[in-house]
């Protein structure tokens, strides 16, 4: 390394005018230095105190921030600034301070290295110096969230909370360091790039998304204008203990294992694009502090603290969690009980919309009948469990598979023996990468049965999401078919991998297979031979599944069930609908058919491409409905719609299968009376009904045909009616204010349009590794009920209901009869000078109009003023994009002005809207309001 690496020179304050940096938040602190070393060193740090003092708010509490290299204290100037402001605006005062660690930022540049342990033991001695003696929060990054949580583990009387943004507290022994590391650390490498140079500045502050400004840049530049001021940039690379003979690994390895001891309220807020510390880093440490708050933030990466507003989300959890600062205890509105300071246990399990579990969770429930009750009951039984409608491996043409119940129940005892034997443990995450059929059924109900957590995100997701969805959920083990494992290996998916077939060594190595299924089922015989008994039953409030949402209104989301949830939702369908033993199931939509065993129904999953819905034939469920004998049907609206419209292929038999249909489902998105009755044709001795729900909850109402045909007639009509509330059910609303937001204060009464907030037992436990969005879920709700399968204002508890509830981000209101009606979603809220439009009732009314598939009515310009839009897809459909012809756009203002008394600005037509990939039916208007923008301000009339 460079002699610049040793260089020496006092601590200075920084330059004024530095962009966001209140000079008045400096200060110069001379301690003794920790550890071994006997002289005294100066450090720079940011400290609000003064200014808090300033304002007479008495801190409930202090922030200790540490950052990590190549960075500053500048890298919390914004928490400073918010905790200041929040203080002033009456809020709990938070004190921060936010240090410069020796060698780096303005602090001393003291000419000697400066590994992990000196580090820890000089931040120990200067809060020493500082008097901090609690209640503290630490706060890092990089390798400052290392130094931080040693500085933690070592002062549990002090330690009130733990918070981190990415970073990384373990190295496995066996999987390299990051890539770009490695790279600095190479030999020659390591002085040029992080002294002589600005080389290994420069590369992270270009890791921002989105670019830094150079007011940034220069911010962050400021201490490191020279090689000798760089020394202790190279000093924290060669630090990183890459072995275990490292000086260092002693000190990461004491401070990771006592990470386990911590039961402080903690927070991991996370930065996925980070090329440095990325998904296995936050996995290690979730692991490590089980009770931990996560939020993911999709699009960020290692400088998340320039990314997204992290201050702001650190203030909001210190607010939840220490409402009245900590070392008190309170009981707030939502339920949130917040204590702590001292080392006390972080109690978050059971809170709404939490992820979280307990450091040290009571012993749960035990489940009365659990989902793989049928399997057991009905072991002997020859009768058919499911079909498989094209065997997976079978060549096309070959015959449907039939499995019986008791061909199903022992593969799936024998691959839960064998997964035990493999390895895979109660709370382990098992993404499977298979298509829906037998082999999936049985790997699901295995693995649920000896507690280790699904994941399922659906190939209709596309590469891209699926990535998102599989990285983020970071699963122990993959088991998969080929297509998915040869995905799973390009994309640096996670897990230890199991494929679904025997393959050649080549290429099992290739691909990172360990073994196979029939592997796996081998070992499980030899365990049942010898008389094995699998573990004891997951308790219900066990954690059970991850599944992830459409990705229609963002990236894919993982919802998180229990096995209560799951069992709960069993009942609700079975009590709705009738589904039980003796009832031949068909599902179009591929994740509702596994639902099959737990019901005790014969499933099949029609002839289609599960990625494409609207791929699915007559002709395919006719016979799918005729190997099951079906007297139940589900579809998505995209299939139902491709279904009805190829219904004049069926022959007779065809039609003879269908006519035993006694219960159809249509769900997804919003299903049209027109299709329901078409679908009525097909079936005609079944009722048709269209459940509304969602990943987070599915039957929260159901309607039939005649229920919304009867709705239709209501002159007061806004909406799609979706019917009442199912039994265990309750619903509510947030109204909307005039800027179209959702309040916090709820409603039951009659014709109020706002976000329609859900409860029953079976409703998610809520989201993986999103508190944020599992806050936000969850915003505002109090004790109070609304209408639901009890009376208006009666208790939860006596309802049915869990607790626990749910924002669904859909807009609607309740009617005087207790239906409910949905209007859109609550983005797709279009905010004109009059007042927020729903979209949904103008779209039905331009959709009544000849010439007119679909439409979607969007907002364009500034929120407060938007113009309405109404884009179409015509019928016939156009051949491109442009201005809807005069004839046509004066009939659709003329009917939306006559349905929601809005005029409309523009008409445009195109040759199909676009939908989400999962359902094929849910229209992204808010790809389509980008579009809209750009046309009509002069772009070009591409298709959108």
């Amino acid at each position: 390394m460079p002699s610049a690496a040793r260089a020496t020179s006092p601590a200075t304050l920084p330059p004024a005018g530095l962009d966001g940096l209140d000079p008045s938040w400096s200060r110069l602190v001379t301690v003794p230095a920790g550890g071994a070393e006997r002289v005294e060193r100066t450090w720079h740090l940011l400290d609000n105190a003064a200014s808090l003092e300033a304002l007479g708010a008495e801190p409930v509490g202090t922030v200790l921030c540490v950052h990590g290299n190549p960075t500053w204290s500048y890298l919390w100037r914004r928490l400073v600034a918010q905790a200041t402001e929040a203080a002033a605006s009456g809020r709990p005062a938070w004190r921060v301070v936010a240090v410069d660690q020796l060698d780096m930022g303005f602090s001393e540049r003291t000419g000697v290295e400066r590994g992990l342990p000196q580090r820890v033991a000089d931040l120990a001695a200067l809060t020493a110096e500082l008097g901090l003696e609690g209640p503290v929060v630490t706060l890092g990054h990089d390798w400052g969230g290392v130094v931080s949580m040693g500085w933690a583990v070592d002062h549990p009387g002090q330690l009130a909370a733990v918070t981190m943004l990415n970073t990384a507290i373990h190295q496995p022994a066996d999987e390299p360091i990051p890539a770009p590391l490695r790279l600095t650390l190479a030999r020659g490498v390591l002085g040029r790039a992080t002294v002589a140079t600005t080389g290994f500045i420069d590369v992270t502050l270009g890791l921002a998304h989105p670019r830094l400004t150079d007011t940034v840049r220069a911010g962050y530049r400021a201490p490191y204008l020279s090689a000798a001021r760089r020394g202790g940039v190279g000093g924290f690379v060669a630090d990183i203990p890459v072995d275990q003979q490292h000086p260092s690994r002693a000190e990461l390895d004491r401070i990771a294992a006592s990470l386990r001891d911590l039961a402080v309220p903690s927070l991991m807020l996370w930065g996925p694009r980070d090329p440095i510390f990325g998904d296995r880093y936050l996995d290690d440490l979730a692991d490590r502090l089980p009770h931990a708050d996560v939020h993911r933030f999709e699009g960020a990466g290692h400088m998340i603290a320039e990314d997204v507003d992290y201050a702001a989300a650190v203030l909001t959890w210190l607010g939840d969690r220490f409402p009245e600062g900590p070392g008190r205890t309170s009981s707030s509105g939502d339920g949130r009980a917040s204590s702590t300071g001292g080392g006390a246990a972080a109690t978050t399990a059971g809170l709404p919309g939490t992820a979280s579990t307990t450091a040290e969770e009571a012993p749960g429930t035990a489940q009365d009948r659990p989902l793989w009750s049928y399997l057991d009951s009905l072991a002997d039984s020859p009768e058919a469990a499911l079909i498989e409608m094209v065997p997976h491996g079978a060549a096309r043409g070959s015959g449907p598979r039939r499995v019986s119940w008791r061909l199903l129940s022992r593969r799936v005892r024998e691959i839960a023996l064998g997964l035990r034997k493999h390895g895979v443990r109660p709370g382990d995450r098992v993404s499977l990468l298979v298509q829906p059929g037998a082999d999936l059924t049985a790997v699901l109900y295995a693995c649920v049965r000896i507690g280790a957590v699904v994941v399922v995100a659906d190939a209709g997701l596309g590469v891209r999401g699926l990535t998102r969805a599989v990285r983020g959920a970071w699963p122990d083990h993959v088991i998969g078919q080929l297509p998915g494992l040869t995905a799973a290996r390009a994309l640096g998916w996670p897990g230890h991998v199991v494929s679904t077939q025997r393959l050649s060594p080549v290429l099992a190595r290739s691909l990172g297979v360990e073994t196979s299924l029939p592997e796996i089922a081998a070992l499980g015989r030899r365990a049942h031979d010898a008389m094995a008994e699998p573990p004891e039953p997951p308790v219900a409030e066990a954690p059970a599944a991850i599944l992830f949402t459409s990705g229609s209104t963002g990236p894919a989301k993982g919802v998180v069930y229990r096995h209560g949830q799951l069992t709960a939702l069993r009942d609700a369908l079975a009590d709705r609908y009738g589904v039980g033993p003796g009832t031949g199931l068909v599902a179009g939509f591929a994740p509702f058919a596994l639902l099959g065993p737990a019901l005790g129904a014969t499933s099949v999953t029609p002839d289609m491409d599960v990625t494409s819905p609207r791929t699915l034939t007559a002709r395919a469920v006719a016979a799918a409905a005729e190997a099951v004998d079906a007297t139940v049907v589900f579809l998505s609206p995209a299939a139902l719609t491709n279904v009805v419209a190829t219904a004049d292929e069926l022959d007779d038999a065809g039609r003879r299968a269908l006519a035993g249909v006694s219960t159809f489902l249509s769900a997804g998105a919003p299903v049209s009376a027109t299709l329901l009755a078409a679908a009525g044709d097909l079936m005609p001795g079944a009722v048709p009904h269209t459940p509304y729900g969602m990943t987070e909850g599915l039957l929260m109402t159901d309607v039939t045909l005649d229920e919304v045909r009867e709705a239709a007639s209501d002159p007061s009509a806004n909406g799609v009616c979706v019917g009442r509330p199912a039994p265990t059910v309750q619903v509510r609303v947030a109204p909307l204010d005039e800027a179209g937001r959702a309040s916090d204060a709820f409603s039951d009464a009659v014709g109020v349009t706002g976000e329609i907030v859900v409860s029953a037992p079976h409703l998610k436990h809520g989201y993986d590794r999103l508190w944020l969005t599992d806050r936000a879920s969850v915003r505002g709700v109090g004790d109070t009920t609304g209408v639901g399968g009890a009376a208006a204002g009666t208790d939860a508890s006596s309802a049915g209901s869990s607790g626990r509830w749910h924002r669904t981000g859909d807009v609607g209101h309740v009617d005087e009869q207790g239906r409910l009606w949905v209007e859109g979603r609550l983005p797709h809220v279009v905010t004109t000078a009059s007042g927020p439009l729903t979209p949904v009732a103008a779209e039905q009314a331009v959709e009544s109009l000849a010439g007119v598939a679909r439409a979607a009515v969007v907002g364009v310009g500034p929120a407060g003023t938007q113009q309405v839009v109404v884009v179409c897809e015509g019928s016939p459909a156009v051949r491109r994009p442009g201005l809807a012809a005069a004839d046509l756009a004066a009939d659709v203002r003329a009917a939306v002005l006559d349905a929601v008394g809005h005029r409309v600005a523009a008409v445009l037509v195109v040759p199909e809207l676009p939908t989400d990939v999962r359902h094929n039916s849910k229209i992204d208007r808010a790809r389509l309001s980008a579009w809209a923008t750009a046309v009509l301000s002069g772009g070009r009339m591409r298709r959108p």
